[in-house]
């Protein structure tokens, strides 16, 4: 059984990290890339992917800190691998309900212009750029959890 969680947890590594590059870095991209006359429809299905992943995250995450806290106890605290996990998750969080709310909330604002053409343009640049920047650092994060794996040792 225990050769089924090692297995899960690679899973669930793999799939949260290179679900973050994906949706980010290359499939939100060739969306204003291939709408270029719809901003607000590229906008609105990279929103919803970049929702979905933060879903993916905070499901990954759960598993990978049950299952270091279960494999390894208390101990697991002392390991780089927790503190990039509970990081990863912690920004995940702040993004998926601190900031998509607020750039929710600001798209329905300008409502029914296009937000970058809206009064609301600076604010919702704004917090975009925070959305960016907390992104990519769990992104970042996420390739540094992959590159830390030890083979059967987590």
């Amino acid at each position: 059984m225990r050769a089924f969680g090692d297995a899960l947890y690679n899973i669930a590594v793999t799939l949260w990290a290179g679900g973050l590059w994906v949706a980010g870095y290359l499939v939100a991209p060739m969306l204003f890339a291939e709408l270029p006359g719809s901003h607000t429809l590229a906008g609105h299905l990279a929103g919803q992917m970049f929702a979905a992943i933060g879903w993916v995250g905070m499901g990954c995450a759960a598993y990978l800190l049950l299952y270091l806290l279960v494999s390894r106890g208390l101990s697991v605290v002392a390991s780089l691998v927790f503190w990039l996990v509970l990081t990863m998750l912690v920004l995940t969080l702040a993004g998926h309900f601190g900031v998509q709310p607020i750039l929710v909330h600001l798209k329905a604002e300008a409502w029914p212009r296009e937000v970058m053409q809206s009064v609301v343009r600076d604010r919702f640049a704004t917090w975009h750029g925070v959305s960016s920047v907390l992104y990519l650092v769990v992104s970042l994060l996420g390739v540094l959890l992959v590159a830390v794996q030890e083979r059967g040792k987590h």
